[in-house]
């Protein structure tokens, strides 16, 4: 069996300026934007592996990376949702983008009440991509997803004796190929 993990094509709305200071809502407006933003079409090298299922992200840039990768039905998924994040406050201060980038992870490794996705319920949403979508059957998958996602899938994946690539940050577009 073997499980293709991917990243979507890169997105066509910029971070803005590490140092751009933005109050909560102009983060969580970013966000949105962001979200809904569409991708850099890249060229893709075709696999070698014919992919039986494909699942994918619900999300925009991920659904139009999936039908670059794969010509069968896509099943979208908002269990392949990147992580939310929240701004930890909603006080009216104004902060660099990455620093709200690094306190709305934060607040979630922390179980912070200000982030809508808790640790237990992204770990719940993990095991039931593994155990309900990928595992189930038998059948060489490819999952079309997002960079922070995919940290948790791969390490999980190789938790059941699955074998693949390390990575820190998954490039866009690139197709990670883990066996068992």
């Amino acid at each position: 069996m073997k499980i293709g993990l991917v990243r979507h094509f890169e997105v066509e709305y910029q971070l803005p300026s590490k140092l751009k200071l933005m109050t909560p809502n102009q983060f969580k407006q970013w966000l949105y934007e962001y979200e809904i933003s569409d991708i850099k079409e890249s060229r893709v090298e075709p696999s070698s592996i014919k992919w039986e299922k494909c699942f994918s992200s619900d999300l925009p840039r991920a659904v139009k990376t999936a039908q670059k990768l794969f010509a069968g039905q896509i099943i979208e998924t908002k269990a392949l949702r990147e992580l939310a994040i929240f701004p930890p406050t909603n006080r009216n201060i104004k902060l660099p983008i990455l620093l709200w980038l690094f306190l709305g992870r934060m607040a979630w490794m922390l179980s912070d009440k200000s982030q809508v996705e808790s640790k237990l319920m992204f770990d719940e949403r993990l095991k039931y991509i593994l155990e309900e979508i990928i595992l189930k059957e038998d059948d060489d998958v490819l999952l079309v997803s997002h960079g922070f996602l995919m940290i948790f899938l791969r390490k999980e994946l190789l938790k059941r004796g699955f074998k693949g690539p390390n990575f820190k940050r998954a490039e866009n577009g690139k197709i990670y190929v883990f066996e068992k």
